[in-house]
């Protein structure tokens, strides 16, 4: 007869099976999630970046960054495939975008979904500011991710769809690649790293191409990284009544307010970004994108991708220097917005009534340029 010491003592005995008191993962597809989920976390620690979500945030416009976020990434994994087939010598550069366009495996489509692709990530992202904007998202604590986004919005427009409108090689791309070196030139020596004349060692097409593969990727990233970081420190902004309520103080939501699932919210932004992906694809097939003729130095008979309707407006005006100065001022102004909005409020009252009207006017005269550029016929620039 065992003695009560060694019973007591002995861990076959007094121990209980550890494994049967885990939870065991449900079975079939939901099972498996759980289990792959449950691997990677274990051993990458990926539930650090969750964050406390309010019911509000699954709500359309506030998931339009998360819907950025995974247009980004389409755009990496179409550029990765696009990229094997695409030559940036200005001898052939236009050749092998052709050559994507006819031969290469599914390159018309791929080809259009990241080009469609980056249209509209730029105008889900300028939704997103709007957002942000309406919301007074930029208030205290909040007014550094303001200023990362919108340089991240710069990034993508002026860095990521430029430079990528230029790989092309065919006479629009040749002209806005003029455009560039000549406004490059109104910054003197500075201006030069972004012309043709930098170095004789290689043409300015292939500097374009590697800051549109590699150096536009990493900013974007680096800014990405920075944007999520202060998202999970500060939390998803509250309502703007819930915050002139007095239920957000120092414009944080308390967490009994933030009880929406993490899960679900990443589920209704996966949704959301595939249904754009989706409408990319729809948009390759039903308007393909068309490769104009190879540049002629000598022609200027083409406008830039719309986005650039608007500064295309002020080139016609005041010349080269009218994209200068109206990109600059139009950012310069926005960059100025937590710095000028002194008011208490976050909903429509008071100053921020002035500065939504103010906002929602510049809005509103940027569409109207565009429109007016849309319906008018190329103009002559260069030779200003």
């Amino acid at each position: 007869m065992e003695s009560p010491i060694t019973t007591a003592t002995d861990p076959a005995v007094a121990a209980p099976d550890i494994r049967e008191s885990v939870e065991t993962p449900a079975r079939g597809p939901a099972g498996w999630v759980q289990r792959v989920g449950s691997f990677l976390d274990e051993r990458t620690g990926l539930s650090a970046l969750r964050y406390a979500v309010p019911e509000h945030a699954n709500r359309f416009w506030y998931t339009l960054g998360g819907i950025t976020f995974i247009g980004l990434l389409v755009l990496v994994a179409t550029g990765m495939w696009l990229a094997q087939f695409y030559n940036p010598d200005p001898s052939a550069a236009r050749e092998s975008v052709i050559y994507i366009q006819t031969k290469a495996p599914f390159g018309d489509i791929i080809r259009g979904i990241h080009v469609w692709t980056a249209y509209m990530v730029s105008i889900t992202a300028l939704l997103h500011m709007i957002r942000v904007f309406v919301t007074a998202a930029y208030k205290r604590p909040r007014e550094f991710n303001w200023f990362i986004g919108l340089a991240m919005f710069v990034l993508l427009l002026f860095g990521a769809v430029f430079t990528g409108s230029v790989l092309r090689w065919d006479q629009e791309a040749f002209e806005a690649l003029e455009h560039n070196t000549a406004t490059a030139q109104l910054f003197g020596q500075i201006g030069n790293f972004f012309s043709g004349g930098f170095t004789a060692s290689t043409s300015i097409l292939p500097r374009l191409y590697i800051a549109h593969i590699s150096l536009v990727p990493l900013m974007l990233f680096v800014l990405l990284v920075a944007h999520i970081f202060l998202i999970k420190r500060h939390g998803i902004s509250p309502l703007p009544q819930q915050a002139d309520a007095g239920l957000a103080p120092n414009g944080q939501l308390p967490k009994a307010l933030q009880k929406a699932s993490y899960t679900t919210h990443l589920r209704v932004m996966m949704g959301y970004g595939l249904a754009l992906v989706a409408v990319a694809g729809l948009l390759s097939l039903l308007v393909p994108l068309p490769i104009g003729p190879a540049p002629d130095p000598s022609m200027e008979v083409t406008k830039p991708a719309f986005l650039f309707y608007w500064a295309y407006a002020f080139e016609d005006w005041f010349g080269i220097k009218g994209i200068l100065y109206s990109a600059a001022g139009l950012f310069g102004l926005l960059a100025l917005v937590p710095l000028i909005d002194f008011s208490r409020y976050r909903g429509i009252r008071g100053w921020r009534i002035v500065l939504v009207a103010l906002g929602a006017l510049l809005l509103i005269a940027l569409i109207g340029l565009s429109i007016m550029v849309a319906l008018q016929p190329p103009a002559k620039h260069l030779g200003m």
